[in-house]
């Protein structure tokens, strides 16, 4: 199978790359994160996932993006906003999938026990069938302890919230 993985940032994409190549499949990262606020931020999670991608031999494309604003309108509504960001970064990894002849997508946020899972779920099944393409699912929650030690054995830079400009003010 080959397989295109949408990174949200390099901790939680370390488990779920390593399981994944474990079982023989043939992945892609693709980093396109335009919820990451400041920029400062998302040059450290881009360098961050370039260097795991040295680490691990993992070939990564990164389409460049940064929205701010549109974050901002969502600001209380957090449903609205992370239904929006999630929208569009599968968007984007669902259209890339099916442009470049991979035979499905997934995501490393269905790592995170602080995200919104089911909904990464139903949008990326929402989004696959859009572009023509497959959403491949696997729940990788318990395993998020484990790939956020592997994270910091690699000393890889580790965020403390979640991207956007609300989380952010938040945290």
């Amino acid at each position: 199978m080959k397989l295109l993985l949408h990174m949200c940032c390099a901790p939680c994409s370390v488990y779920p790359v390593d399981c994944l190549k474990s079982e023989g499949i043939d992945l892609k990262g693709l980093f396109y994160n335009p919820n990451i606020h400041p920029i400062d931020e998302y040059n450290r999670r881009k360098d961050a996932v370039s260097q795991f991608a040295q680490i691990t031999g993992l070939e990564v494309d990164y389409i460049p993006g940064f929205m701010q604003e549109e974050w901002e309108e969502f600001e209380g509504e957090d449903l609205k906003r992370c239904t929006m960001c999630y929208a569009l970064r599968l968007d984007k990894a669902a259209e890339y999938a099916a442009q470049n002849g991979f035979d499905a997508f997934t995501t490393s946020l269905l790592i995170s026990p602080y995200q919104k899972h089911d909904l990464i779920r139903e949008l990326g099944e929402s989004v696959a069938q859009k572009h023509g393409t497959a959403f491949f699912y696997r729940d990788f929650r318990p395993y998020f302890r484990q790939g956020q030690r592997m994270a910091r054995e690699m000393g890889l830079y580790r965020q403390k919230y979640c991207g956007c400009i609300v989380s952010l003010r938040e945290k």
